[in-house]
C-alpha cells in the first residue's frame, strides 16, 4: 500500500504548489496560510417576494440544477389557539389534514395519488404557526400543487384516521414519565413560564378524547385561507409560470376578515431555586439551569449571540464545554443557549448531563464561568474566534435555493426588517470585549436562576465523597431543594 500512498501524497503536493501563487513562498506551517477576506452579499428578499391576488405572499427562488420543486407554506395559526378543555386540537388538526384524506378523496386514495407522483406531502401545526410542504419532480408541479391545495382547502378528517391518531396519542401519554429529556423540558417550561401559559400546558386523556371531527373542521375553517399563507418555493421552474400556477390553483378560495388572535405573553414571575425531579433507575442527572432571555426587538440580541457563543454556545471552543466536558470530564455534552423570542422573551439556559455524584460540581462550574464572564474581559482570541465563526458561517443561510426561500418566508412571517441580514455582519463585527462583559452583567442573573435536575435524587444529593465542597446544600445557600413530583401521565395532576 505504500507506493500508491506516496504517489497520492506527491500528487497532492504538486497540486497545492501549483494552486499557490508562485511569487509567494510556501508557508512553513498551515497556521501561516493567508486567505483573502470572504466577500459575500446576501440576497435581498424583495427581489424574490410576490403578492398574489388573493392576499397570499410567495417567495420564489429558481434552481435549475435538478428537476425538482419544493413548496413550503407557513400558516398564521398555532398551538396557542387551542381552546380551553381541548388542548391538543391544533396539533391534531395539522396532523389529520394530511392523514385524513380530503372531501373528495378517501385517505387511502389520497395517499396513493401522492405515492404515484413519488412526492412527499406533509402538514403540521407548531406553537406559533402551521406548516405544509410538497416535494416532487418539476414535471409533476401541476399535479403536486393540486394535491397540496386540496389538502389545505378541503381536508376530509376521516373518522377512522382520527380515532387511530387519538389512540396513538393516548398510548404515548402513558409513557410521559419514562423519558428523562421530556421530563426535563416539560418541567423547565413550567418553572420559567408557569403552568397557566399555553407553552407549558399539556393535553390530557380527557382533552384528547373530547376532540371531534367537527372540532378539527372548525379549527381549519378559522385559520386556513390564502391571505393567511406565506409560500416558500424553490426549484426547477420559471417564476412567471409558477406564479400563474399558484394563482390558478388558489382561485376561488375565499378569505376571512376576522384577524388571527395574537400570541399571548406569559404572566408569571419565576421563583429562583434548585428543583429536582426524583427519577429512579437512571445513573445520570440531566440539568437545565437558566432564566428568561430577551425578545427579538432587543437591540442587544445579536451581540448576545456573540456573548453566548463564548460562554457555551459554540461547540468545543466555548468555556462551559471546555471546562465541564474537556477539562473536568463531567459530561459528554455541555452547552448554553440564549434565545431571543419573537412574541415574548426567550430563555437563557445552560444544559448538560452528568453522572449523578458530579451533578453539583458541574452546576458549580457553570456558575463560575458565568461569574468569570461578568467580572473579567474575554480574550481577544476568544472574541475573534466567535465573531469569525458567525461571519464565516453566515453565507450558509443562503447556500441553497431552498434555504433562501425558507429564510425569506420565515423572516416575513415574523415581521423581520428586510435589511436585517444586510446589517447583520457589521453588527457582529462591532462587538467588543467591553460589550461582552456589559452584556454578561446585564443579562445573566445567577441569583434569579432556576436550576432543574432530573435523576436519582439521593445519588445527586450525596455527591462525590472525594469532593465534598460540591453539594446541593451549598448551591442553595442552605435553603435546600424543592422536589417536583411526577404527575399522573393521563391527567397531568401533580400529587
Amino acid at each position: 500500500m505504500r507506493a500508491p500512498i506516496l504517489v497520492l501524497a506527491a500528487a497532492a503536493l504538486v497540486c497545492s504548489e501549483s494552486a499557490y501563487p508562485q511569487s509567494v513562498p510556501l508557508p512553513r506551517h498551515p497556521r501561516e496560510l493567508k486567505y483573502q477576506p470572504l466577500s459575500y452579499t446576501p440576497p435581498k428578499p424583495a427581489d424574490f417576494r410576490h403578492k398574489l391576488s388573493n392576499g397570499a405572499t410567495a417567495f420564489l427562488v429558481e434552481d435549475h440544477d435538478f428537476p425538482l420543486i419544493n413548496v413550503s407554506v407557513l400558516v398564521r395559526t398555532g398551538d396557542y389557539l387551542d381552546p380551553a378543555g381541548k388542548i391538543g386540537l391544533a396539533g391534531l388538526s395539522g396532523n389529520q389534514m394530511r392523514s385524513g384524506g380530503t372531501k373528495s378523496k378517501a385517505p387511502a386514495v389520497f395517499d396513493e395519488e401522492v405515492a404515484f407522483l413519488a412526492a412527499q406531502l406533509n402538514s403540521g401545526i407548531a406553537d406559533f404557526n402551521g406548516q405544509a410542504s410538497l416535494n416532487c419532480l418539476s414535471k409533476d408541479t401541476d399535479a403536486g400543487l393540486a394535491l397540496l391545495v386540496d389538502m389545505l382547502r378541503n381536508p376530509g378528517f376521516a373518522e377512522d384516521r382520527l380515532k387511530l391518531a387519538k389512540n396513538q396519542i393516548l398510548q404515548s401519554m402513558e409513557r410521559r414519565n419514562d423519558n428523562a429529556p421530556e421530563i426535563e423540558q416539560r418541567e423547565f417550561r413550567r418553572l420559567v413560564r408557569g403552568d397557566k401559559h399555553f407553552s407549558s400546558q399539556q393535553s390530557t386523556k380527557v382533552s384528547i378524547e373530547s376532540i371531534t371531527r367537527e372540532d378539527l373542521a372548525g379549527f381549519h375553517e378559522k385559520y386556513y385561507y390564502p391571505s393567511n399563507f406565506v409560500f416558500a418555493v424553490s426549484g426547477d421552474f420559471k417564476t412567471s409560470e409558477l406564479l400563474a400556477k399558484l394563482e390558478k390553483v388558489l382561485s376561488g378560495w375565499p378569505n376571512r376578515t376576522d384577524a388571527v388572535p395574537p400570541v399571548p405573553k406569559p404572566n408569571y414571575t419565576l421563583k429562583p431555586g434548585i428543583y429536582v425531579v426524583d427519577k429512579k433507575g437512571v445513573n445520570q442527572g440531566r440539568v437545565r439551569m437558566g432564566h428568561l432571555g430577551v425578545t427579538f426587538d432587543n437591540p442587544d440580541h445579536i451581540a448576545l449571540n456573540v456573548m453566548n457563543g463564548i460562554l457555551g454556545g459554540s461547540a468545543f471552543t466555548s468555556r462551559i464545554t471546555s471546562r465541564v466536558r474537556s477539562d473536568e470530564g463531567l459530561a459528554y455534552q455541555a452547552a448554553s443557549i440564549f434565545q431571543h423570542g419573537t412574541y415574548y422573551e426567550g430563555v437563557f439556559a445552560a444544559v448538560f448531563q452528568s453522572k449523578s455524584p458530579s451533578v453539583a460540581q458541574a452546576i458549580t462550574i457553570v456558575n463560575e464561568e458565568i461569574d468569570r464572564l461578568q467580572n473579567s474581559k474575554v480574550t481577544s482570541e476568544e472574541l475573534t474566534t466567535e465573531i469569525n465563526s458567525l461571519i464565516d458561517s453566515f453565507p450558509r443561510r443562503f447556500s441553497t435555493a431552498s434555504l433562501k426561500a425558507g429564510q425569506f418566508a420565515n423572516d416575513f412571517f415574523n415581521k423581520q426588517p428586510d435589511d436585517y441580514w444586510q446589517k447583520y455582519r457589521d453588527r457582529v463585527r462591532a462587538v467588543t470585549a467591553d460589550e461582552v462583559q456589559r452584556l454578561a452583567k446585564k443579562y445573566l442573573t445567577p441569583d434569579r436562576m432556576v436550576i432543574l435536575a432530573v435523576g436519582e435524587y439521593d445519588a445527586m444529593a450525596k455527591g462525590n465523597p472525594d469532593k465534598p465542597q460540591f453539594s446541593f446544600d451549598k448551591l442553595s445557600g442552605g435553603k435546600g431543594v424543592t422536589k417536583i413530583p411526577l404527575p399522573d401521565p393521563l391527567t397531568m395532576v401533580y400529587p
